[in-house]
């Protein structure tokens, strides 16, 4: 009968400990699995095998989902995509993902709004283009509506102040060329930021001193 005959602190994994069975090393297991489980020195290991195993299996998805967020914050969705796309079993990923909520390292409502508020703070995003943003990482449409609308109110964001920025951090890398290009290229990149017509063309003014002429705008 093969017994358990050790449960030692890992040295590479912190806070998991590995599990060995006659002498092998077997699996390595949380604190909460240990204790979930009765797992203990002396122990038959054959009536708790497939519980282990499917513990550490789980295991693994969760501290590798726990690492990617380690790098930067994601948005459950995305995370999910992430971990399926590296070959994770997706019954695993969504218990992974389960317990990372539970535990407070995974929340979609606290990402979208830091992640509001830096893209309209930082990098001159439209309302809009955040919101596409959002959703192509998988957040909730209305998950996402409450934050930009809870960002917005807070830091008092002005769209059409962030549009002017936008354009005038623009405007450098389009000096020299002819207005009326610069100004359809400048048209373009603030339409795919996803700023509306009204904005864009008051954006364009104020950073050029011009009245666009942009019939033909949006191309380039």
């Amino acid at each position: 009968m093969s017994l358990i005959t050790a449960i030692d602190p890992s040295r590479r994994r912190e806070g998991r400990f590995e599990l060995f069975v006659d002498g092998s090393h077997l699996a390595t297991v949380s604190l909460d699995v240990i204790e979930r489980l009765g797992l203990r020195v002396g122990l038959p290991f054959e009536p708790v095998a497939d519980a282990v195993a499917r513990e550490a299996a789980l295991l693994g998805t969760y501290d590798r989902a726990l690492r990617m967020l380690a790098l930067r914050a994601r948005a459950r969705g995305e995370l999910r995509r992430s971990l399926v796309q590296k070959g994770e079993p997706a019954d695993q990923v969504e218990a992974a993902l389960d317990r990372l909520e539970a535990a407070g390292f995974l929340d979609d409502s606290a990402f979208a709004r830091q992640f509001a508020r830096s893209r309209s703070a930082g990098a001159g995003a439209s309302r809009r283009r955040i919101q596409q943003e959002l959703n192509r990482r998988g957040v909730a449409r209305q998950v996402t509506d409450e934050a930009i609308a809870e960002v917005y109110e807070e830091e008092a964001v002005d769209e059409e102040a962030v549009a002017v920025r936008a354009a005038r951090k623009k405007l450098r890398s389009l000096a020299g060329l002819d207005p009326v290009v610069r100004n359809r290229r400048l048209y373009g990149y603030l339409a795919r930021r996803g700023f509306d017509a009204a904005d864009i063309r008051n954006a364009i003014e104020v950073v050029t001193g011009e009245t666009p002429e942009l019939e033909d705008a949006g191309g380039d």
